[in-house]
């Protein structure tokens, strides 16, 4: 069983947005690091949208329950928080 996360993650305002950006990685043209930097509102996008290790319990319900439900190396669709819609990667699980 997980028990912590390495993600990062790009925060924006809108679906639309993020689904642009989900677009974006697929096609390979801008690493994850850099896409973060130009359009996360996280200050975690100066980090490449780098948010560390996390157990549960640190991250809102939504963010957290897709990010412990990912594979190292997975990307999300799109999610809703309170804070906008991420797309979330999962660098290291254990």
């Amino acid at each position: 069983m997980v028990r912590e996360v390495h993600a990062c993650h790009i925060l924006v305002k809108t679906l639309e947005e993020a689904q642009a950006i989900l677009n974006e990685l697929n096609l390979g043209k801008k690493s994850f690091a850099r896409l973060a930097g130009e359009k996360s509102l996280c200050s975690s996008g100066r980090k490449g949208g780098d948010l560390g290790w996390f157990t549960r319990g640190r991250m809102v319900r939504e963010f957290e329950s897709i990010a412990f439900s990912l594979k190292k190396g997975e990307m999300s669709a799109p999610v809703r928080t309170q804070f906008g819609w991420h797309v979330i990667k999962v660098l290291e699980n254990r």
